[in-house]
């Protein structure tokens, strides 16, 4: 079961241009030093599968507008979710590029790319397969260099264009 946080607009720190970020509740990671802890634990928020239409009204709001770029996942983590979760993000995902071909999404998680490519779970896969942009693995704190790591918190994360599979 999916839950879902807050919806944060226009926001310019989690992807490039105005975003609207949709935070889901747990993450398994909880990585030392991590300034989303708020976001860690399941059972808080929205139940997406009882409020869906709300949360798809909520969204739109934003993303209806053109100043807008795209869509990010973060949280928690995304794809930390038991397999009906990772069902509903992709529906999200199914919804948002249906809606909002010209934009695009992106996506926050603790994993790493090769971590979810050598996974048994083909959603998480899908998942993946269906963003534009991905920023993987786990916050290192030992790591932290905000000056080099735009849209990172620490340097061991990447930014990986999905289309082409480059690491930008």
């Amino acid at each position: 079961m999916l839950r879902i946080l807050d919806i944060t607009a226009p926001d310019i720190n989690n992807g490039n241009g105005l975003r609207v970020t949709l935070w889901v509740a747990g993450c398994n990671h909880q990585c030392k030093g991590c300034h989303n802890s708020w976001t860690w634990k399941y059972n808080q928020g929205k139940i997406f599968s009882v409020d869906r239409r709300e949360i798809f009204k909520e969204l739109s709001n934003w993303l209806d507008k053109k100043y807008i770029n795209g869509l990010t996942l973060s949280g928690g983590d995304p794809l930390a979710q038991d397999n009906d979760g990772l069902c509903e993000i992709y529906d999200i995902i199914k919804w948002f590029r249906a809606r909002y071909p010209e934009k695009n999404i992106w996506l926050y998680t603790g994993y790493t790319k090769e971590e979810i490519d050598n996974s048994n779970n083909d959603i998480m896969k899908e998942i993946v397969n269906s963003v534009d942009i991905l920023v993987d693995g786990p916050y290192i704190e030992e790591l932290r260099d905000i000056a080099h790591t735009p849209f990172r918190g620490s340097t061991n994360q990447n930014i990986i264009e999905i289309k082409t599979k480059n690491k930008i």
